[in-house]
């Protein structure tokens, strides 16, 4: 079955213009202009991934990703927004509340679909069958179901956080620069700047404590997980 993405877009130019260039790519869409009604058709049917536009009428798009990841049914749903204010700032928030990703207008309708389809290649990978669990003292990493778990307590993290945890697990002891970082985790040269990476970082760290120690910043450079995490001081 094609992924189903949904797309809440008040600028009916913009909304048709992302869903002609998405249903061209092999994906279902569906196009909503309100946050109200964002929130209402998420909540019956769960789309694979969320194109969402800062401003909105009713309910602004911040406010739908932050109930999207406190909502555990929903929290691992792709989300990419989309908005005409191009400040650091904005795009830190929509980072912070749990985008996986950021654009700004006026953007490319073939960047647009680039981004969407390496971030569903990305939420689906792994064969399911192939036992690819990861451990990391008290963190279990199920890459196969897709769960993570800190002391048998599960932990609910976004798409990009669990791929950027997963990297970061496969190369224990590297140091890893922000822009490796980049490239081998959004699987694209990303234009968002490197400040993405130390958001999603610190989100990690916030969501799995013992990563405040082991999850080593290695200064104006990258991180490095250490080895294992009895190394911590």
């Amino acid at each position: 079955m094609p992924a189903r993405i949904l797309i809440v877009e008040d600028d009916q130019d913009i909304a048709q213009l992302v869903a002609r260039y998405l249903d061209k790519a092999g994906y279902t869409t569906e196009i909503l202009a309100s946050g109200r009604e964002a929130l209402r058709t998420i909540g019956a049917r769960v789309p694979d991934l969320l194109v969402l536009d800062l401003m909105l009428p009713h309910v602004d798009g911040l406010e739908i990703c932050r109930a999207v990841r406190t909502n555990e049914k929903t929290a691992a749903v792709p989300i990419i927004m989309l908005t005409a204010r191009a400040e650091e700032s904005d795009r830190i928030v929509g980072l912070e509340l749990g985008a996986d990703d950021y654009l700004s207008k006026p953007f490319s309708p073939n960047e647009l679909v680039a981004r969407v389809r390496a971030l569903l290649r990305r939420a689906r990978r792994g064969a399911p069958s192939a036992d690819r669990t990861i451990r990391y003292g008290p963190i279990v990493v199920d890459a196969a179901r897709h769960t993570v778990s800190t002391d048998g307590t599960a932990v609910t993290l976004t798409a990009k956080e669990f791929l950027l945890l997963e990297y970061l697990l496969q190369h224990r002891g590297r140091v890893l620069s922000r822009d490796v970082l980049l490239t081998d985790v959004w699987g694209y040269r990303y234009t968002g700047g490197t400040r993405t990476v130390d958001v999603h970082v610190r989100r990690l760290r916030e969501k799995l404590p013992l990563l405040a120690g082991a999850l080593v910043t290695v200064k104006q450079f990258g991180y490095k997980l250490l080895e294992t995490p009895a190394a911590v001081d």
